[in-house]
């Protein structure tokens, strides 16, 4: 079967130029290669950037607030204990690589983000100075929004296990 027999298999017939064109980035996979290449570089650069002194000191009032992680910083410090959290994204990263060629080692990529972006996003409510108020009504701040990525980098974490799942599962069925 054809690339255009396979789309219209699993699509349809698009019937204008707005369905033709959701069909195109479909099949060429298009919003997956945009958020795993996206979060695998964000891990890296982000994991990087915690195992430096600045890195560390940033996060510092985000994890002490944090009921789900605090703990972590009482045990390891706070440099040792960032270095930690940036070798966990590391992790997830190399594993989504990974993922790539054995998609097994993606979905564990993505329940290790999954954890990881859950106990962040968290922090939007745990972390003082999230919400400001403006002439009366109640905004995210800047802090806020910059957590916020973490709910949007929850279910890019999801749907890249949900992802690499199908690929794995057509694997095993191939053999």
């Amino acid at each position: 079967m054809n690339t255009l027999e396979q789309s219209v298999v699993s699509h349809g017939q698009p019937k204008n130029k707005l369905t033709e064109l959701a069909t195109w980035i479909d099949d060429r996979n298009i919003p997956f290669l945009v958020i795993s290449i996206g979060l695998i570089v964000m891990l890296f650069w982000a994991g990087t950037y915690k195992m430096t002194a600045p890195g560390a000191d940033g996060i510092v009032p985000l994890v002490s607030n944090s009921p789900l992680i605090s703990w972590h910083f009482k045990l390891f410090g706070p440099y040792l204990g960032s270095d930690l959290i940036g070798l966990t994204e590391w992790l997830a990263a190399i594993l989504f690589v990974t993922g790539y060629i054995k998609p097994k080692a993606g979905i564990v990529g993505g329940f290790v983000a999954t954890l990881m972006f859950f106990t962040t996003s968290t922090m939007i409510i745990t972390t003082p100075g999230t919400i400001t108020v403006v002439h009366g009504m109640k905004y995210m701040s800047f802090l806020g929004l910059f957590l916020f990525k973490d709910v949007i980098s929850l279910g890019a974490s999801l749907y890249l296990i949900s992802y690499f799942g199908r690929k794995a599962i057509l694997a095993e069925n191939k053999n």
